[in-house]
């Protein structure tokens, strides 16, 4: 993590655990830090600032912690909120995008109706490691017809290069980079 006299105060609160899910990751935790609430809206501040001159009109949250997250954002933003969820968790016509974890393989999924085509939509996460959530996130707007306006997460894991798979022509906000 950041020398500690230059990080913001909000980082304080999370924690790293070693192997897990598996052995040899390093899950970055951030329940400590959601259970803080002066740290949480501190931390959410810092995720909301950069989109207001880029207007987004909705936020897609990436399950689990992207739905804490992002819902808060869409809520402090009065924005509509749509869970992009793994598969086979939600009712109705969906659209699917395969992925590769750091640690494995995985599908997100969106409801077909969520949104109208071309709704300028921010996309958000809590970590970004490998980057393969976030593009399969972005696959699936673009499935849509949503304009992809952006991008952003609590924590990025620079040494893993996520940023790499994101779109270059789309901005991508990191609250902590590590």
């Amino acid at each position: 993590m950041n020398n500690p006299d230059q990080s913001p105060a909000w980082t304080a609160q999370l924690r790293d655990v070693a192997d897990f899910p598996k052995p040899g990751i390093v899950f970055k935790d951030i329940n400590p830090l959601l259970a803080h609430p002066q740290a949480r809206a501190q931390a959410l501040q810092t995720l909301i600032a950069p989109w207001q001159q880029i207007a987004p009109q909705a936020v897609l949250g990436v399950e689990a912690r992207g739905f804490i997250l992002g819902s808060a954002m869409a809520l402090q933003m009065d924005l509509p909120f749509v869970p992009v969820r793994k598969h086979g968790k939600l009712p109705g016509p969906v659209v699917s995008e395969h992925y590769a974890l750091e640690y494995g393989s995985d599908c997100i999924q969106m409801q077909a109706d969520a949104l109208p085509a071309g709704t300028r939509v921010l996309i958000v996460d809590d970590v970004l490691a490998t980057g393969g959530t976030l593009a399969a996130a972005v696959a699936l707007a673009r499935q849509l017809q949503l304009e992809v306006v952006g991008g952003a997460v609590l924590i990025e894991l620079a040494a893993l290069a996520g940023r790499l798979r994101w779109p270059g022509d789309v901005p991508l906000h990191a609250s902590l980079v590590v």
